[in-house]
């Protein structure tokens, strides 16, 4: 297949609005200066997340027509039992409307106040789950120096470390996010989930993967390890889930679809538990929240989603889009996964501090210039508060993520984005920082009201010693 060429054929569209200059600066300053707040109608080209976000396939849309909307034991809830238990190997399977209430559910039976969780990095809603608990977060990602086939890695010796001190009896459960979102969308190695599975049997640990892109990372693995080069992608997730003891998923990733999660375990009692919690949150065991049709198309989605062909052009689209933005002039984080490309605003944006929020400022610039919604991961995200007071500790690196919806965007609009991306370049010196105005305690990016604020000034650079030699080139 040649490199780039999607493996499917266009059946519907869907307009696109082009608002102008001055409808993109009213929306941004009606929403508060958050993208989450800009209506859908003022977006060209919505790269904000791929959750929710695919193209459904014709087989999925003729699944719809067949599903059961009985309450309680649906023909749609046993064709998605099936397709889940034949992929995971896991007995227990529990629909949810979506990954975050599947994880608040599955958590919230995990772990206890004063327990902590470790994962290579929880993600946003997962570290707000944990700490509805009463339990506490700990990040252990593996560090690097730079580029490397799997970023997305959990430190083997940290972990090793944390169990054997003083606060290993603390450590109720280890998440492995794959691909590691915050990470860049980096993935994670199977050498590495082997390794974690071995340390938390060793100290009685339950393991656990946010599954919400399993097959991007499983087609990643046979991309990047000679060891696995050639496999079937599915084959190298079924291994993948062999090694935990259940996960949660967001099925608006990797399900290919517009709604739903799971729970999936093989601890029989732990099930019962979350069950009873479904039931009184989400709705009956066999429908979680899902109408029977969703049940469907998500069951057909899970099978297309492990397909070569697909998985090929998700990563080689994200390979390309990467080197379009780079020659832009972006800072693209290297090498890139599949489900998005993420850019350093901190480096493009030198003159805006950690807390006055670069990569926000970077995302609102790429809006008013052409109506391109991207998401920030920076301090907005995940910095936290300070002890004390004062501004907030920043996240450890200010990047924006370019989401690549499944099946949505072709190679023009991308190369739009890419443009976009070049005007705001050529002025970034001049992009201002912003402050929060308004924000609630845990989430606040969803929801927070900004304001912006002048650039910080450069750093002063001294006069030149007109004595001194000139520098060679370099």
């Amino acid at each position: 297949m040649p490199a780039f060429m999607e493996p499917f054929r266009i059946k519907a569209v869907e307009p696109i609005p082009f608002p102008s200059l001055r409808e993109r600066r009213h929306a941004l300053h009606e929403a508060g200066y958050n993208l989450f707040r800009v209506p859908a109608r003022v977006i060209t080209i919505d790269l904000l997340t791929d959750s929710g976000t695919s193209a459904m396939s014709a087989a999925q849309w003729a699944a719809l027509m067949v599903g059961d909307e009985s309450y309680a034991g649906a023909r749609s809830y046993e064709r998605f039992e099936a397709v889940v238990h034949e992929l995971t190997g896991y007995p227990e399977v529990i629909p949810a409307h979506q990954g975050r209430s599947a994880e608040r559910i599955l958590l919230g039976q995990v772990l206890r106040p004063g327990d902590l969780s470790v994962a290579n990095t929880h993600f946003d809603t997962t570290r707000a789950s944990v700490e509805a608990a009463g339990a506490e977060a700990v990040d252990l990602p593996d560090a690097h120096d730079g580029p490397v086939p799997f970023g997305g890695d959990l430190s083997v010796p940290a972990l090793r470390e944390l169990l054997s001190g003083p606060d290993g009896s603390r450590v109720r459960c280890v998440v492995q996010t794959v691909t590691n979102n915050a990470r860049g969308g980096q993935p994670v190695s199977l050498g590495n989930v082997a390794a974690v599975r071995e340390l938390c049997d060793r100290h009685g640990v339950t393991l656990l993967l946010d599954a919400s892109r399993f097959a991007e990372n499983a087609y990643l693995i046979t991309e990047r390890d000679p060891v696995h080069a050639g496999r079937a992608p599915r084959d190298v997730a079924r291994e993948v889930f062999a090694l935990a003891d259940g996960c949660w998923a967001s099925l608006k990733k990797d399900g290919v679809a517009n709604i739903g999660g799971l729970i999936a375990l093989r601890d029989a009692e732990l099930a019962r538990r979350c069950r009873e919690q479904l039931i009184a949150v989400e709705g009956f065991s066999t429908y979680g929240g899902l109408a029977g049709r969703d049940l469907d198309a998500l069951a057909q989605g899970l099978q297309e989603v492990t397909d070569p062909d697909y998985l090929r052009y998700r990563a080689q689209t994200a390979r390309w889009f990467g080197e379009r933005l780079t020659e832009a002039g972006l800072p693209v984080l290297q090498p890139t996964g599949c489900h998005a490309v993420y850019v350093d605003a901190a480096v493009l944006l030198p003159h805006v501090p950690p807390h006055r929020l670069p990569a926000t400022a970077l995302a609102n610039e790429l809006y008013l210039a052409g109506a391109v919604r991207v998401s920030e991961l920076g301090t907005l995200v995940f910095g936290r508060a300070a002890p004390g007071g004062g501004d907030d500790l920043p996240a450890p690196r200010e990047l924006v993520r370019f989401a690549l919806p499944r099946r949505v965007y072709t190679k023009s609009h991308l190369e739009y984005v890419a443009e976009t991306a070049a005007t705001v370049v050529a002025k970034a010196a001049e992009v201002p920082g912003y402050r929060i105005v308004e924000q609630t305690g845990q989430l606040r990016h969803f929801t927070a009201v900004l304001a912006p604020g002048e650039p910080a000034a450069p750093p002063a650079r001294p006069a030149p010693d007109p004595t001194s030699p000139r520098p060679g080139p370099d």
